[in-house]
């Protein structure tokens, strides 16, 4: 069972979210909060798998929130869902240690698709909205980062930073699956990252992966 808190100073869309989360047999929702510092105190106590957070909410941002679990070692696995669908809140977020970002209109069936991947340890995140915003606001200047890699991992960090998955970054680099989950965790050791979302960041920062515009 995957356990969700949602943070949401609106009833309503805490309402929605909630009848739609509780709907599906293999999740629920154990606790609301209204804003963001209530999000942090239930998150610290009932250490939910997924939470749904909110940006713009009075007393702290869901962003501030985001940091400030991330500081406590929080598990718990952040999926920012906001009306606001503004490049600096997606970067914003993903620093702060999201591993997703949708906007409140999005269907039904991809909030739910989102909560499922994120409590898997995948980050959720559209590779359209992800290289517009990190091909606009990351410094592309390199990274001394990426220098600890190997060359078959940095060629792993560029396909996970193009959005593709372990099956899909397998055939193309001739291995396993489980071999590519072995690079993929030496990667997230190396470069100090908390998911995939952290890696797509660094992929962008370090100019390994450059945006492709229409």
């Amino acid at each position: 069972m995957i356990t969700v808190l949602i943070v949401d100073d609106e009833p309503r869309i805490r309402s929605s979210l909630r009848l739609l989360v509780d709907s599906e047999a293999d999740m629920t929702v154990v606790a609301e909060a209204v804003d963001g510092q209530d999000g942090v105190e239930l998150a610290v106590d009932l250490d939910p798998d997924v939470i749904l957070m909110d940006i713009r909410m009075p007393r702290m941002t869901g962003i501030d929130a985001i940091r400030l679990l991330a500081e406590r070692n929080s598990r718990s696995r952040v999926i920012v869902l906001t009306t606001f669908d503004l490049d600096e809140y997606v970067v914003d977020s993903l620093r702060a240690g999201a591993s997703g970002f949708l906007v409140k209109n999005s269907p039904p069936r991809e909030v739910l698709h989102a909560i499922r991947v994120v409590h898997e340890g995948d980050a959720l995140l559209s590779p359209a909205v992800t290289k517009r915003v990190i091909g606009r606001f990351a410094p592309m200047l390199g990274d001394d980062r990426v220098q600890a890699l190997t060359a078959r991992e940095v060629e792993t960090l560029v396909l996970i930073g193009r959005g593709c998955s372990n099956a899909e970054i397998a055939a193309e680099l001739f291995v396993t699956v489980t071999t590519v989950r072995t690079y993929v965790s030496r990667i997230l050791a190396k470069l100090h990252a908390r998911d995939r979302a952290g890696l797509v960041v660094i992929a962008y920062e370090s100019g390994l992966v450059t945006p492709r515009f229409p």
